[in-house]
């Protein structure tokens, strides 16, 4: 072997020293030095260019902070998501309104053909790349100096992933160089399966059959097909796929939820052909089934337009996210260390967590499980939609917000109402209007009005049982006053009504307010308006606590119907107040709870109040009551308790009612306050219109759960609530004297507090007379003829108990007509003589005018001849103007007072009964002057007196 490497040597030592290849060696070397130098000067231009590139990419990045794994890990996962609510039962109702909806899912509940369309059409090399390919981000370079009009793009998955999550869309040098700086760490943060599914979940996909803007392969795959996105076919899959080059281009719906026209549908088709070419390509699919694919009727498989929650339940899902809203705010407070009740006084600091909530509860995926009942609440809508006796719609001029224009828009009368159950306070159903397009306000839960007669109860009567000042049928004062210091003069419904001393249960009941101001008068300086604060009312002021009109509905702010109903509910709670609630709890994207609602009893009354006060507005359903239509109108029968309410002028009318399961409220108005007319009875007079929406309510409501709502149940009295016999005109226990007079009454008292166990002192011995209709003890003076009976009086004492301050007419307390003979008051007389009355005579019936006096107790008849004047006959004032006489006659009329004094005579009338004989001469003359005399003393006599009628 040696030897034949030294003989190879030799011979190319041999060939190499040869002319030939003397040349060629010269040209070689020359050839490789300038190689060489060509080589040198390419590598260090390369590496110039390459040091320049990477000093640029270095300066664009160069603000970019240096991002932890966990960081980057937050922000990538930490995706907004949309919150749902439901219905009681956890029946879904739909997400709740936001300008992206989303829901998660995980790559187990994504179909594989999905990841394999996406992976073919946005990254086939994603599996091997570490977060971008170079000669990708080369081409769009070049693509991009060069100007072509060819964009291929060069994005990775992973590269979408930081500029959805971390960057923003922005179109610049810089973004891209941090997009490529980011996707190259974040592979060695996260795995390629961590990247495709949070990829999955934060892309955007255009539009789904609502309108809606949607992100995320489930919510697609549902908003799109409605089916999820593991049961996507391939076309579907393709489809979906490729949306997220153009989204709002491919999508097949527009921003209503309606599908797009078969043109603008084809850019979408074309994408979904293109991506199944795709997927072929690079063998995902076979020949056969891209073949079947491309000739798939997609259109066929889109959804049809789907209502949004807030186009179907657009008062329910606003009232949610409000109350959800509320429920974050207050744990983001509590969570920096901030107390939620300086929201009251801190409007700012309100405001600020009241956007933190939102953002919360828009993007963080929660699911808001209500009370709502969803079989009871659609019953409610269909009644509200149904009913015809709402009252006059009006028109008004507004400006139209987009043109401009003066245009006229509906002033409909609106409805609120709200069921509750009683033992939890759980809010059931409600009603916020009649047409959320026309006026979105929910006059169920937002709107503050005045609540009339149902305050009663509330302020007045339950306070008084929980005191001890009255029993159930304790004597209460239905008498007219005028307050001295600011001429303040209520009247009841009837303006002229005065019923005098009547049972508190029938002033409940006729709803009278005459005795129930008097009655808080009498309590008032207990602040009984605290009993409100407790059964949740939310906006009192210092002076609804002392106003006396409060107690009669005048309350400064108002209240809600969900309030009204609320403190009603108390009731039949046995005096236990449960602040009602419309959400349940509150679960996150893992189901975690992460609210839940406590019930935190308050101790209003106690439950022999509560029963009490039950008893009497039981009577409010029956006769004589103001609630007895609606009673009439219910399928069912219940023990229900119940009490109306009208503000001034008929500008809202209420009924709330309650058996032992709910509560139920309904109010009638317009949502500017104005008259509710009755137009000739078209509509029914107002009261009428709420008793039966009220029924109408309460019957759908029974449809849905007879048994729940038509309970059998009734309200059980307490061993405290006794039966007891009073005086009726007193509230003490009975005198003989009250027995008597067949006053004694028997109601319900509550032994702990308040038993008549005092003896009646009401009454003294009098005789009756009787003044303008009103009753008084006759003076030593009166004359007896005008003497209605012996009986019985009233202590003045007693007198000026029962009328209190206030003060009043005394002879009220005891109208004359009541049969029993009790005199209730002295008259104050003038000490003058009654004016005169103008007499009339027709055909034997003498007839009088009424003495303008006011302190007539009668009047007397009398006769006038030759020899002087004779008594007739007298009438007791309240008998009547008119008498029979004798003809022949002439008659005068006097009115008497109660001190006995007399009027001056009328005005003569009648024949004169003896005549002085004239002068035969003179008798055909004289017989003329008298016919001519009664001639004209009958026109004196009937048109004067026709004057006075009129």
């Amino acid at each position: 072997m040696k030897e034949w490497l030294d003989q190879l040597n030799e011979k190319i030592e041999s060939l190499a020293s040869s002319k030939p290849m003397r040349y060629l060696r010269i040209s070689g070397g020359v050839f490789w030095n300038l190689s060489l130098l060509a080589m040198i000067f390419l590598t260090t231009a390369v590496i110039a260019v390459g040091g320049i590139g990477l000093g640029y990419f270095a300066s664009l990045v160069k603000d970019e902070p240096l991002r932890s794994k966990e960081e980057m890990r937050e922000q990538i996962l930490s995706y907004e998501e949309t919150s749902e609510i439901y219905f009681a039962n956890d029946i879904y109702i739909g997400k709740i309104r936001t300008d992206l909806d989303r829901r998660e899912t995980s790559l187990a509940n994504i179909s594989p053909i999905v990841i394999n369309a996406v992976m073919a059409t946005e990254d086939e090399y994603f599996r091997e790349h570490p977060g971008i390919v170079p000669k990708a981000v080369l081409r769009g370079l070049l693509q991009d100096v060069s100007n072509s009009s060819t964009q291929t793009g060069g994005s990775t998955l992973t590269q979408q992933l930081i500029k959805n999550q971390i960057l923003t869309n922005e179109v610049s040098y810089e973004r891209k160089a941090k997009e490529i700086l980011l996707a190259y760490r974040l592979e060695h943060f996260m795995s390629k399966e961590e990247i495709l599914e949070a990829y999955l979940n934060i892309i955007p996909y255009g539009r789904n059959s609502s309108g809606r803007n949607i992100a995320g392969i489930e919510t697609a795959a549902q908003g799109i097909f409605g089916v999820k996105a593991s049961e996507l076919n391939l076309p579907q899959a393709a489809y979906i796929a490729g949306i997220p080059q153009a989204p709002f281009k491919y999508t097949p719906f527009t921003n209503k939820g309606e599908k797009k026209s078969a043109e603008g549908m084809q850019p979408g088709i074309d994408r979904m052909k293109t991506v199944l070419y795709r997927m072929q390509e690079v063998g995902y699919i076979t020949e056969k089934e891209y073949d079947e694919a491309v000739k798939y009727d997609i259109t066929k498989d889109f959804k049809e337009r789907e209502n949004r929650p807030e186009d179907k339940y657009p008062w329910l899902t606003i009232e949610l996210e409000e109350r959800a809203k509320e429920i974050f705010a207050k744990k983001l407070a509590e969570k920096d260390g901030i107390d939620p009740a300086r929201f009251t006084e801190e409007s700012n600091l309100k405001l600020k967590y009241g956007i933190l909530a939102d953002r919360t509860l828009r993007s963080g995926g929660y699911r808001i499980y209500s009370t709502i009942d969803k079989d009871m609440y659609d019953a409610m809508q269909q009644v509200t939609k149904d009913f015809t006796l709402y009252g006059q719609t009006y028109k008004k001029k507004v400006k139209d917000p987009e043109t401009g224009e003066e245009i006229e828009e509906d002033v409909p009368v609106q409805t609120g109402s709200i069921v509750i159950d009683n033992k939890t306070g759980r809010i059931l159903s409600f009603v916020g209007g009649r047409d959320h397009e026309l006026n979105k306000l929910n006059h169920a839960t937002q709107a503050y009005r005045s609540n009339g007669s149902t305050m009663k109860p509330l302020l007045t009567y339950a306070p008084a049982l929980e005191y001890g000042v009255i029993g159930a049928g304790s004597p209460v004062v239905d008498v007219k006053f005028i307050r001295a210091y600011d001429d303040y003069e209520p009247v009841n419904y009837n303006p002229e009504q005065q019923l005098g001393i009547i049972p508190a249960r029938q002033a409940v009941a006729s709803s009278q307010n005459l005795p129930v101001l008097r009655l808080y008068d009498s309590i008032l300086d207990r602040r009984p308006a605290t009993y409100l604060e407790k059964m949740g009312f939310s906006r009192l002021t210092e002076g609804d606590y002392v106003h006396l009109s409060t107690a009669i509905g005048g309350i400064t702010n108002g209240t809600t119907v969900e309030e009204n109903v609320n403190a009603y509910a108390t009731f039949a709670n046995n005096g236990q107040f449960l602040d009602a609630y419309m959400i349940e709890r509150i679960e996150d994207l893992d189901g975690n709870i992460v609210y839940e609602h406590k019930v935190e009893p308050v101790e209003v009354f106690s439950p022999e109040t509560a029963y009490m006060m039950t008893d009497m507005l039981r009577d409010v359903l029956q006769e004589g009551g103001t609630a007895t239509l609606g009673k009439s109108q219910l399928k069912f029968s219940s023990d229900f308790a119940a009490k109306t309410g009208t503000t001034q002028d008929h500008k809202d009318v209420w009924l709330v009612g309650y058996n032992p399961n709910i509560s139920i409220g309904v109010w009638l108005g317009y949502s500017q306050p104005r008259t509710l007319f009755a137009f000739n009875n078209r509509y029914q007079h107002p009261s009428n219109r709420v008793n039966r929406l009220w029924a109408n309510y309460l019957n759908a409501l029974y449809d849905v759960n007879p048994e729940y709502i038509g309970t059998k149940d009734t309200f059980e009295q307490p061993e405290g609530v006794v039966t007891q016999d009073f005086c009726g005109i007193s509230g003490l226990a009975p005198s003989s004297s009250c027995s008597n007079a067949g006053l004694v009454r028997s109601d319900l008292f509550n032994k702990n507090v308040f038993l008549p166990t005092e003896p009646d002192d009401s009454f003294v011995s009098s005789t009756t007379v009787v003044v303008n209709d009103g009753t008084y003890a006759a003076l030593p003076t009166t004359p007896t003829e005008f003497v209605q009976m012996s009986g019985y009086g009233l202590n003045q004492t007693f007198i000026d108990r029962m009328l209190g301050k206030l003060g009043g007419d005394a002879s009220r307390l005891l109208p004359f007509s009541s049969g029993n003979g009790v005199v209730t008051a002295q008259f104050n007389a003038d000490s003058a003589a009654p004016e005169a009355v103008w007499a009339t005579l027709t055909e034997g019936s003498l007839s009088w005018t009424a003495s303008a006096s006011s302190d007539v107790v009668g009047y007397r008849v009398y006769s006038m001849t030759n020899e002087g004047t004779a008594l007739v006959g007298s009438r007791k004032a309240y008998e009547g103007f008119q008498m029979s006489v004798t003809p022949g006659v002439r008659y005068v009329v006097v009115a008497v007072d109660i001190t006995g004094f007399e009027s001056p005579y009328s005005n003569e009338v009648g024949e004169i009964t003896s005549i002085p004989e004239p002068p035969e001469e003179e008798e055909e003359e004289e017989e003329e002057e008298i016919i001519e005399d009664e001639v004209i003393e009958e026109e004196i006599d009937v048109d004067p007196f026709e004057s006075t009628v009129e």
